[in-house]
Parts: C-alpha cells; structure tokens; sequence
C-alpha cells in the first residue's frame, strides 16, 4: 500500500481509504471482515460522517460497537469525521455550536478521545469563517481533533476560510473517477469553446490549486459515472468502451477493472486518496491492489479517451 502525505501534517496516510457510509445494518462480524480486509491490505484510514446511514452518528457507532477497539489498536488507525450538514433542514452549519457539538458526539459514538482528522462536509454559503476558526481552535486546543480539513469546497472557498483559520487545511474531500473527472479533464480543453469539459465548474483549477496549497485530495465515488441512472460505472453498457479498455488493462496487469479504477486516480501526481465506498472485504482487496499500480501516461489517457473526455 503505497502512502501519501496528508497536507502538511507531517502524516503519511495510504493512498486508499476504507469509507464506512453503509455499516450500520451491518451484523458485528461483517463489520470486522470489512475492517480485517482492509487492514491486512495495509488500509489504516477509516473515513466517517455525522450523517452517514440511517440516523445521525448510526454508522460511526456500529463502526465502534462492532470493534470495541482497545487503546492500542486506536492509536494503530486514523479516524476521519465530517460535520456541518444538518440533513433534517437540508441546511449546512459552520457555527461554532454546531461543529463542537456535532465533534463531541462523534467522539461518544466512535467511543474515541479524538478523531485524527475532521473535515467541513460541503460549502456553508453562510460561513463566517471566525466562527469556524474559534471552533478549530477549542477543538485542537482541547485535544479533541488533530488535523482539519473540507469537503467540496472550491479555491476560494478555502482562502475565505484560511482568512481566519490558523490551523493548516491539510485535505478536500471530491467528487472523482474516471466518469466523472471535471476536476482533471477541464484543463485539458481550455480553450475550446465547443467542448463541454471546458467549463470551470470548481471556482477553477481546483487540482492545481490543492498541489501549489499542500492539500491533499481525497476522490469519493471512484466508481461512479454520469450516464444510465449515475450509478458504478464498470461493466455498465453506458461505458463499453470504457469497459473495454479497463478489462484489457486488468488482464495486462492481472488484477481486477476495480483496481484499474483505483489506479487512474493514484496515478496522478498530487497524490491523491483514493475513499473506498464498498461493504464487502474482497472488494476491498480488490481496490487495494490499485494503489501501487503505475499506470503509464498512455494508459491513464486512454483511460481519459474512453470515458468520452477529449484528448486534443
């Protein structure tokens, strides 16, 4: 499992991260298969959400009922949250009440003293960035977080942030896969006025701008498409072309279409991560094999080609 630094936290983090959005109907032994699969193939970076599954904080405490963790194999993982989505509104919450709050009872659910990093689930348009830094600064001071990042968010969302945040933004989690891939294809049609991929979507180049920042990107859905409903992407008749070259890829290679996937999206040089939305170990093992694969450029561009993005 080949490691990425995380921001400028000093943390070297694998480039595949075990997201646990869908646990909680999870029996405790299918829960540790999940976690065992992804530990023994080097995953130590277990991503969370206060709104994930059914009720708020559910899937973070089947994480922890299921596990009961001892102090030593805590300190052995990562553990990622997110908050500032109130899903009952729909509204978002920057407030410093609301993400204390929301972090506090991460922390009771996950059954932990900290979490290692805490992200900004999706843009408040209300932010008022002091607020967040006085929430960031209680949460570091206290002991409760250790590194702060976001989620979604564009360039200058995060320089409006940092205009009061003293802590570094060591990641942005985003949208990415070979399907749906604005944030890297649009660079490649700039300039070109009939090409859809040309839009700016992101504030604009919203990869670059984390490269030049020392954020660390991390791709959620890695295997989600736009097409036939927008659902995975591999083996949908939407994709055949697509198909076709990620099975030739996975035959030369001898590993599975999904580590293909996993592999375009670590291939790229800002080191990104690569977070795993799948409830089943083998799975799990499958994508692992992606990140240590090299893909050579002319691969990852015909990868580009055939997911229908233009390749001048």
């Amino acid at each position: 499992m080949r490691s990425v630094p995380l921001g400028p936290s000093g943390l070297a983090v694998p480039n595949v991260v075990a997201g646990m959005m869908r646990i909680d109907d999870k029996t405790d032994a299918e829960v540790r298969a999940l976690y065992d699969a992804a530990r023994e193939s080097g995953i130590d970076f277990f991503d969370h959400a206060d709104i994930y599954a059914k009720t708020l904080h559910s899937a973070e405490t089947r994480f922890a009922e299921a596990l009961s963790l001892s102090a030593g194999e805590r300190s052995e993982i990562r553990l990622q949250t997110k908050a500032g989505i109130v899903r009952e509104g729909p509204y978002f919450d920057f407030s410093y009440d609301h993400l204390v709050s929301s972090v506090e009872e991460s922390l009771r659910a996950l059954r932990t003293d900290y979490v290692d990093v805490l992200l900004l689930h999706r843009p408040d348009a209300l932010v008022e960035p002091d607020e967040v830094a006085r929430a960031f600064d209680h949460l570091e001071q206290s002991g409760k977080v250790r590194a702060f990042g976001v989620s979604n968010h564009t360039p200058r969302q995060i320089d409006l942030l940092r205009t009061a945040v003293r802590q570094p933004i060591v990641a942005n989690q985003v949208q990415l896969s070979i399907a749906h891939a604005p944030l890297v294809v649009q660079g490649l049609a700039a300039n070109m006025e009939t090409a859809p991929q040309s839009a700016v979507l992101d504030g604009g180049g919203l990869v670059e701008y984390c490269r030049i920042e020392n954020i660390t990107l991390q791709a959620w859905s890695p295997l989600q498409g736009t097409r036939g409903g927008g659902g995975v992407f591999l083996g949908h008749p939407e994709y055949a072309e697509l198909t076709r070259v990620i099975d030739d890829l996975a035959n030369h290679y001898r590993v599975t279409p999904l580590a293909i996937a996993v592999a375009w999206i670590t291939r790229h040089p800002a080191g990104m991560q690569v977070v795993l939305g799948t409830t089943t170990p083998e799975r799990v093992r499958d994508a692992a094999e992606g990140s240590d694969l090299s893909l050579t450029r002319a691969e990852w561009y015909a990868l580009v080609r055939a997911a229908g993005y233009i390749v001048p």
